[in-house]
């Protein structure tokens, strides 16, 4: 798959999330396959004025190649001013926000707010393209604001009109957040329309959804946000399901109690042992669902403050399982 000058080998991407997709984790689903890793989102206004630690949200290790950055904003000279700025460190595409469903975000005119003033995005996309020059623009929205505004054919046609060199549609629209079914024949309607590449995005939790979702929607790429909380290992499944391979053999609960601690060790070394445990606890919640022994331990995962502490529960949800 090509997204201008990028070629993207694997097609099962990891979506930006915020506060769980930071270097580690993408660190690790990039060893799983993953074709394409994105930061966290980064507000454009925030890296440029400081003050809200947008700048530590750019920091990536070399083995994370190829990493997407995504911004978000709604003013088409702080973005490209933004662009300017992460354009020289080394990232292969820049992609636009414009889906993020927070009340804080939308509450500010950004994220999924802009599918309403499609005059803006327009706007913020083309000052994007025009700042990045050789580099990918791309931008993810919604399949509209909510049942009565389904707009993203037409969103989609505007970016593509602003110079983008893909988009990636999550069909669940704002007011749905991530309750009920992703729309994936709205997906569809947006390959239909536009000639660029399109990720989709929504309900793929395996490699079958992943391949599924490729079939019945004729899109180029799927992009995993939520499937891959605590389950690096779908990338894995993906690149076979998408190769005609057999199905990888699923993880053990050592395996996976075992790329948790691998993770948490990698944030302790880059963020401090106290923040990188708080942060580290919903992902080790994440990593042991599911587990013999899980929901007696959950509790105790919930406050740790040490890697050894945590070690030593993880072990005892792992022994739970072994009775």
């Amino acid at each position: 798959m090509r997204i201008g000058n990028l070629e993207i080998e694997n097609r099962g991407l990891l979506a930006p999330m915020a506060g769980v997709t930071d270097s580690a984790f993408r660190r690790i689903c990039m060893q799983m396959g993953a074709g394409l890793c994105y930061t966290e989102m980064v507000s454009a206004k925030g890296l440029l004025y400081g003050g809200d630690g947008s700048a530590a949200l750019l920091k990536y290790a070399p083995e994370e190649r190829p990493i997407g950055v995504q911004l978000f904003g709604r003013e088409p000279q702080r973005i490209a001013q933004a662009v300017e700025r992460v354009g020289e460190l080394g990232f292969a595409l820049i992609d636009l926000n414009m889906g993020c469903p927070a009340k804080k975000i939308v509450g500010n005119g950004e994220g999924s707010a802009l599918m309403r003033e499609m005059d803006v995005a327009h706007a913020v996309l083309q000052a994007a393209v025009r700042a990045a020059g050789e580099l990918p623009v791309t931008v993810k929205f919604r399949a509209g604001w909510d049942e009565e505004n389904r707009n993203a054919v037409a969103f989609a046609r505007m970016a593509e009109q602003a110079g983008v060199a893909a988009v990636c549609i999550h069909g669940r629209t704002r007011e749905q957040f991530y309750a009920g079914h992703a729309d994936w024949e709205m997906i569809a309607r947006v390959k239909a329309a536009v000639g660029i590449p399109v990720i989709g995005n929504g309900d793929v939790t395996d490699g079958e959804s992943a391949r599924a979702m490729l079939a019945q929607t004729g899109c180029d790429a799927v992009m995993v946000g939520r499937g891959a909380q605590g389950n690096p290992w779908i990338f894995r499944q993906i690149a076979c399901a998408l190769s005609g391979q057999p199905a990888p053999v699923l993880p053990s609960a050592g395996e996976r109690i075992e790329k948790c601690m691998e993770q948490a060790a990698v944030m302790v070394r880059e963020k401090g042992e106290r923040t990188a445990l708080r942060e580290m606890r919903k992902h080790a919640a994440w990593y042991i669902k599911g587990l013999r022994g899980a929901a007696a331990v959950r509790g105790k995962i919930n406050a740790v403050e040490t890697l050894a502490q945590l070690d030593g529960i993880l072990r005892q949800c792992l022994a739970a399982g072994d009775k």
